[in-house]
């Protein structure tokens, strides 16, 4: 086989290889943290029983991936989107969210969300574990579970 041969093989195993860029437990971590230090809100971790919970749950969503929550005993955020979405982005959703929280008063702008933003800064969750999937009708299904959950009906985040 000559060398152009072995170049086209390896682009294209390349191309079909699922990208862990932006997906690694340190890019979950990351991007939370930044935004809890934004808020004077101290460091999550990953979690490795939350790191096997989480893509457990999104292995039994990859068929439809609806946006439905798992309703286990951790905090929970979902995320779906059309496109190859990282862990990154989904967090970012997430975290896109803070406009439309009003700290005062611990809600969220009529008609908008906001809970997703608040977990993501709970001070008191302090461990995290994503998991993410290819959905079976396109796009990728994002679940991140929280331990201790946070959105505690009458406790602000921070």
């Amino acid at each position: 086989m000559n060398l152009w041969k072995v170049l086209a093989s390896l682009i294209c195993l390349a191309l079909t290889l699922p990208s862990q860029a932006q997906n690694s437990p340190q890019d979950y971590v990351n991007a939370h943290n930044a935004a809890r230090k934004q808020v004077g809100v101290g460091p999550i971790a990953w979690d490795a029983k939350l790191a096997s919970y989480a893509p457990s749950y999104a292995h039994k969503r990859a068929g439809d991936c609806d946006m439905i929550h798992s309703g286990g005993p951790y905090g929970e955020n979902l995320a779906w989107g059309s496109w190859d979405m990282s862990g990154i982005e989904a967090v970012k959703l997430w975290v896109d969210e803070k406009p439309f929280y009003n700290y005062n008063s611990n809600t969220c702008a009529p008609g908008k969300m906001c809970g997703h933003y608040t977990q993501v800064v709970w001070r008191n969750s302090l461990r995290v574990g994503c998991g993410k999937v290819k959905c079976k009708t396109g796009g990728a299904f994002i679940s991140c579970n929280y331990d201790p959950p946070g959105n505690i009906i009458g406790q602000k985040p921070y």
